[in-house]
């Protein structure tokens, strides 16, 4: 069974295990169970996915990346680092000629045959993967221990758990919502109950209906839609203009969803990657989810 720990008593307890030096070597648990010891803070980082180099910025180690994947463009100056490929085909020849001292991974969003290569390269690999949302203060306290800025992740630690909280106050308590996210069309897939998006459909108050399928990212039928009849559908968007993801749920207007009118939309780069800004995502989809409560027919709950 486990424990409930306060909020507070949390962060606590997880930004003095993250910011305490031991000694001259650090050493930090990654995200894959695996001990990655540095004989001094890493100068020289390569960062595998988009969400990490956001990570890193926020922790304060953002002039410490050397070299980084497509799509990595948060804050600004992100899109100057040398690129060294993508999730399925890393440039290995440009990463060992940047000399990194530290490689961080997305420990679900490689392929698995590149970071089978890398781990011959023998240079150190932490793998990062936050499926709740208190793990993305946890992974900047993290950050900032391997790469010794410690101050500057803390901070960020502490405003992040700080908004989180507001939220969750404010919005999981109210009536339950449910929700279908969609984050495929073709094949047809969602998230299950471990995902980060499943965490923001909690804060929120919503109630996932694939949260028990057993894979991260499942694939899904038309027909498993329809009989969960959620009340509310929603999908990540790149461009704001181009909200045409959910219109074939349309077709089907015995879906509560379709109903009532609950469709949402949140930019793709504020609830898809793991990183502070998905407070923004929560933000919203906690809005989208009233708008849902208030269009329910009268006398229901």
């Amino acid at each position: 069974m486990r424990m409930s720990v306060p909020p507070r008593f949390a962060l606590a307890a997880m930004l003095t295990l993250c910011c305490a030096t031991a000694g001259a070597e650090i050493r930090v648990v990654d995200d894959n169970g695996e001990t990655v010891a540095l004989g001094e803070p890493a100068r020289r980082i390569i960062s595998l996915a988009p969400h990490v180099t956001e990570l890193l910025y926020a922790a304060g180690a953002g002039d410490r990346i050397v070299g980084a994947v497509e799509y990595s463009d948060y804050p600004g100056a992100a899109r100057r680092i040398p690129r060294i490929g993508d999730n399925v085909q890393l440039d290995l020849e440009r990463i060992v000629a940047l000399k990194p001292d530290l490689i961080v991974v997305w420990l679900h969003g490689n392929a698995q045959r590149q970071l089978d290569k890398l781990a011959k390269l023998g240079i150190p690999v932490f793998y990062n993967e936050p499926h709740r949302l208190g793990d993305i203060a946890r992974s900047l306290g993290q950050f900032g221990r391997l790469a010794g800025t410690e101050a500057v992740a803390a901070r960020a630690a502490r405003a992040f758990a700080t908004r989180e909280a507001a939220l969750r106050a404010r919005y999981a308590g109210r009536a339950p919502v449910r929700v279908f996210y969609q984050i495929w069309q073709r094949p047809l897939m969602t998230v299950n109950g471990e995902h980060l998006i499943s965490d923001v459909i909690r804060l929120c108050g919503g109630q996932n209906v694939f949260a028990d399928l057993k894979p991260l990212v499942p694939v899904i039928s038309t027909e498993a839609v329809l009989e969960a009849d959620p009340e509310a559908i929603g999908t990540a968007i790149i461009d704001a203009k181009a909200q045409d993801g959910l219109e074939s749920w349309k077709k089907w207007p015995r879906l509560t969803a379709t109903a009532q009118g609950n469709y949402f939309f949140i930019p793709t780069d504020l609830i898809s990657r793991h990183t502070p800004r998905i407070l923004e995502g929560a933000q919203q989809m906690c809005e989208h989810l009233d708008v849902a409560r208030a269009r329910r027919p009268k006398g229901r709950p």
